[in-house]
């Protein structure tokens, strides 16, 4: 007879995938909660207790650590030594395994949960269990999913087994299942241990979607959340409306969302290709989305608005009468719903707390290997220097920050001019620093005039400073650094330009 063990947390469809079994005439093993369940569902089962005539102990931590269950799911059926083995000790086949972990995802993510409850919610037996038998896929089947018990029974049914290619799809699972399962318990006690850079870094994604495309059309893609505090970002965001999002509406929408967290009061950013094509912020958020829109009117056409405050008639009707591709939002009022929802494909997505400050590592993958960093999270150091003659007024220092914050989320290398608190004009992207001074100048065009710059990096020339100067720009903000730097501050001060080094630079590759 053949035999499975059936040991799970997660009970779904657990009576009814047994009441399978037994119909086909396989003798079931199980314990603990698992065992209840069934025996309350009138399913004959044999108690793991009585095959390893052992009985659980230490609190059930350990029940299935034992020769007769390890021996029986690990002997291969084609070895001749091994099967005298198991015969000779009187150790029965487990054909099938039916197991998932306990939920310590679930439970390192409650709130308020001591260390000790993390502790116990660790599962050593079952993942011991089920990468024996993934081990041993030739000759068993192990479930982790229960969206796999149709496949396993629809298989028992139609040829009394389970096909080595099936068998081999679910050892798969088996093993992305415990290397997550570890990744999340590795991740737990580098965090305890302050072990920002361990010597050995396992990353775990769970799949929350496919994706039609990446980038581009021939590309396949999916996005994977990351598991932990979400708050704040996309991946806990709610779509109310539209299409799915698309790999480039992601990554577009993470930039303006990083963006977005620098400012505190009602604030828009637009983005296009994942950079900023207009920042506003004011005292109400149409006064702010007015500002975005105006810096790039072309642009922002068929990007992406994300927004700091909840989305109100008045600006929702600016927002339709354009093509934008998504909105993301604290909220929505029920007005700016009905008008924005009239277009078909918009996206629509709300996150609560998008404020909230994110606390991870910043990692680019390269070919073979991975860089690691701190997230760039300070933006400005305790104290700034006036390098010039000139101090900046109240409003130039006003717009200087709001620049600042601007420059910090382009990329490098990148210009920011701004007036009133709105981007004007924004160079970025340019491998010459003078270039992208020249790109933002000729985007800002007349009304750069009293505007102010911002630069992520040191100017090595003052040749930005004589095209600033002609363009009647009166203060700067930059990180200083460089060895031209007494060279830069004598052609601001024969200008009567203000600058300020910040000592911090901001450089986003």
């Amino acid at each position: 007879m053949k035999r499975a063990l059936i040991s799970v947390f997660d009970k779904e469809g657990i009576v009814e995938f047994a009441t399978s079994l037994k119909e086909l005439g396989w003798e079931i093993i199980s314990t603990g909660g698992t065992s209840k369940a069934l025996k309350e569902a009138r399913i004959d089962i044999l108690e793991v207790e009585d095959i390893t005539n052992f009985p659980e102990i230490l609190d059930g931590r350990v029940k299935t650590l034992n020769p007769y269950i390890h021996g029986g799911l690990l002997y291969r059926r084609d070895d001749k030594e091994h099967v005298k083995t198991v015969d000779s000790m009187n150790i029965g086949p487990i054909d099938i395994v039916v197991n998932n972990l306990y939920p310590f995802e679930e439970t390192v993510k409650r709130e308020g949960v001591s260390h000790d409850e993390i502790i116990e919610n660790i599962d050593i037996g079952g993942p011991s269990m089920i990468r024996a038998a993934a081990k041993n896929y030739k000759f068993v089947s192990v479930i982790v999913d229960p969206k796999d018990y149709d496949l396993v029974i629809d298989e028992l049914k139609a040829s009394d087994k389970v096909s080595e290619e099936t068998n081999k799809y679910l050892a798969a699972k088996v093993f992305n299942y415990t290397a997550y399962y570890d990744a999340l318990i590795a991740k737990y006690f580098n965090e305890i241990n302050e072990m920002k850079f361990p010597e050995t870094m396992t990353l775990t994604y769970k799949k929350e979607q496919a994706l039609r495309y990446g980038e581009n059309p021939h590309q396949e893609a999916a996005f994977y959340r990351e598991i932990g505090d979400v708050k704040g970002t996309l991946a806990s965001g709610k779509k109310l409306h539209g299409k799915e999002l698309s790999f480039n509406n992601i990554n577009d929408a993470n930039g303006a969302i990083k963006a977005l967290k620098e400012f505190d009061e009602p604030t828009v950013v637009a983005v296009k290709h994942s950079n900023p094509c207009g920042i506003g912020s004011g005292e109400t958020l149409l006064e702010a989305y007015i500002k975005a829109y105006e810096c790039d009117k072309e642009s922002i056409f068929g990007g992406i608005v994300a927004a700091n405050r909840v989305i109100e008639k008045d600006v929702a009707e600016m927002i339709n009468s354009i093509f934008i591709e998504v909105v993301l939002a604290p909220g929505f009022t029920e007005e700016a719903l009905e008008i924005l929802t009239g277009k078909k494909n918009i996206r629509l997505i709300r996150i609560d707390n998008i404020e909230n400050e994110i606390h991870e590592l910043d990692m680019k993958k390269v070919y073979g290997g991975l860089l690691v960093q701190d997230m760039d999270r300070i933006l400005l150091l305790d104290e700034m220097e006036i390098a010039t003659k000139r101090v900046p007024t109240d409003k130039e220092m006003e717009d200087l920050l709001f620049a600042w914050k601007a420059a910090k989320n382009i990329n490098s290398n990148g210009i920011v001019l701004a007036r009133d608190k709105a981007t004007i004009g924004i160079g970025l992207g340019e491998v010459n620093r003078f270039w992208a001074v020249e790109e933002a100048i000729e985007r800002g065009l007349e009304k750069i005039e009293g505007s102010v710059l911002a630069s992520d990096g040191f100017f090595p020339f003052k040749d930005s400073i004589e095209i600033l100067a002609k363009n009647g720009i009166k203060a700067v903000i930059q990180p200083g650094g460089s060895i031209k730097d007494q060279e830069v501050i004598d052609e601001a001060d024969k200008n009567g330009i203000a600058m300020l080094f910040t000592g911090i630079r901001h450089f986003k590759h």
